[in-house]
């Protein structure tokens, strides 16, 4: 190798490593703290129906120190919601409920539905992110269990909103019947679709709804398909951090520790199963584990969607 070879190796090192460093100091220091809302309009309630504000939020990933995080999510109070949609992982530390309350507290009284993730019953552990190049990640045994009864009494009897994990309910939101259904998080196969068929024939049977919500932590494959047969007009999902790192302005995220396509793995989509199209919308979530802090070309996000008249 010549001195003049040498020299240019050495630079072009440099300039990788210079990029590295910037990147590790964008994702961590600022990307994770620049929360946005993403806004999309879906049609899909009955004709001559006022529209309907719903703010979809997912993965929060609470730890008691994240103030800023906390005053973002109390301020999306200002958008006035109709509709709270929460699809899980609120907690991510055994005290994470401390900032939930504060996060959470502007929403009291406006109706509300939620499926946990297992971040809302097991703490997050640290691991090794290229093996989620691998596949989707597994829970590890030891992992500290999280007080998700006092969780559950927070959203549920303190905020009013409607836990849907196996399950079904039937709620009025702005003066319209809303039927939803939802499933524990599908990451750990802790979802029974096979449960929601009867309790869907029971809402048909007690009478017609103006709109029917699908809600669910994890978009694996076969709860969308399992959503999209039992009449769904919207999906809601969280899980995916939209990959959390991706390539800038790329319409894929890397992975999404789950099997949905990696181009909807944020925002929203249309899924298609059997012949029937519904929107789904997957956040790419508010937070992060707190042993991977960093976003890097996906932005901590919360979801306001407006729904109108089908067409």
């Amino acid at each position: 190798m010549t001195p003049s070879t040498g020299r240019t190796a050495l630079t072009a090192a440099a300039a990788v490593g210079a990029v590295g460093v910037g990147a590790a100091v964008w994702g961590v220091g600022i990307e994770r703290y620049l929360f946005i809302v993403r806004e999309h309009t879906l049609a899909v309630l009955p004709e001559n129906a006022s529209p309907l504000r719903v703010l979809h939020l997912s993965d929060a990933h609470m730890a008691p120190w994240q103030h800023r995080k906390q005053e973002w999510i109390a301020s999306l109070a200002a958008f006035e919601p109709d509709l709270i949609v929460n699809t899980g992982d609120n907690l991510g530390h055994a005290d994470g409920l401390e900032g939930l309350r504060r996060a959470f507290a502007p929403f009291s009284g406006v109706p509300g539905l939620f499926v946990h993730g297992s971040n809302d019953l097991y703490a997050p552990s640290p691991r090794n992110p290229l093996r989620y190049f691998t596949g989707p990640s597994r829970r590890k045994p030891d992992a500290e269990g999280l007080d998700t009864g006092a969780l559950d009494h927070f959203l549920a009897d303190e905020l009013g909103w409607v836990g849907l994990d196996n399950t079904a309910a039937t709620i009025e939101v702005a003066g319209l019947r809303v039927d939803a259904f939802g499933v524990n998080d599908a990451h750990r196969q802790w979802d029974d679709l096979g449960a929601l068929p009867p309790l869907r024939d029971r809402q048909r049977a007690e009478g017609t709804a103006d709109l029917v919500l699908g809600v669910t932590h994890a978009p694996y494959r076969r709860v969308l398909d399992a959503f999209t047969d039992l009449g769904a007009d919207a999906i809601f999902a969280g899980h995916t951090h939209g990959g959390q790192v991706r390539i800038p302005f790329s319409p894929r995220a890397l992975v999404a520790n789950c099997d949905i396509p990696l181009d909807q793995a944020r925002g929203a989509s249309t899924w298609e199963h059997d012949g029937r199209r519904v929107p789904l919308n997957v956040s790419a979530g508010i937070g992060h584990s707190i042993y991977a802090p960093v976003r890097f070309g996906c932005r901590p996000e919360a979801s306001l969607i407006t729904l109108v008249p089908a067409a």
